[in-house]
């Protein structure tokens, strides 16, 4: 019997896929230049246009899986008839410092926060570690699920921690990405099978 069971292990490992992920940042969010937003929820600009462009780009009918705030919500129901909505793909929380200016943040709390990006967090918010591993422990539930394609629609933030994590990205290299509003970017997630 063991021997079975060891046999049907490496069947398992041998058949194990990357699942297609199609990576989408939401479009500008409605709110003024200089705010620190992550958590906070607001309507994006352009969803429409935004939605047709990237369906130029999307293969048909795969799932769409979406951040519940707004301006990620609104661009996947106008990409799905019944989009799902994951709440490990929010932005970052940056507790209290949300709804403020950047330049109104205290000058040594911000600069303790980006002194260690990876475990301080901002004053009831989350460092970038928590962020990374929810939004790397949704994609893993997704594989585990069976799923082999997808499309999710998240922020900047989940972006840059996921793409850093296939990539094998230190903190301070993940969080200098770049990604540009409406931004679809195709990346193969490892299986947990």
């Amino acid at each position: 019997m063991p021997r079975r069971d060891a046999a049907a292990r490496r069947t398992r490992l041998l058949h194990r896929t990357a699942v297609q992920v199609f990576l989408i940042r939401h479009p500008r969010p409605q709110i003024a230049d200089g705010i620190c937003y992550g958590r906070l929820d607001m309507p994006a600009h352009d969803i429409d246009a935004t939605a047709a462009a990237l369906r130029t780009q999307l293969p048909p009918g795969l799932p769409v899986i979406s951040s519940p705030l707004r301006r990620c919500r609104e661009l996947a129901e106008a990409l799905h008839p019944s989009p799902r909505f994951e709440a490990r793909l929010v932005e970052m929380h940056f507790g209290e410092w949300e709804g403020l200016a950047w330049d109104a943040i205290a000058r040594e709390a911000f600069d303790a926060w980006a002194a260690d990006l990876l475990h301080h967090a901002p004053p009831g918010g989350e460092s970038a570690a928590m962020l990374q591993a929810r939004a790397v422990a949704c994609l893993d539930a997704l594989a585990a699920e069976g799923i082999t394609a997808c499309i999710i629609v998240t922020h900047a933030g989940v972006f840059r921690a996921l793409a850093g994590h296939v990539q094998r990205l230190s903190v301070d290299d993940w969080v200098q990405l770049k990604f540009d509003y409406g931004q679809c970017t195709q990346l193969m997630w490892p299986s947990t099978g």
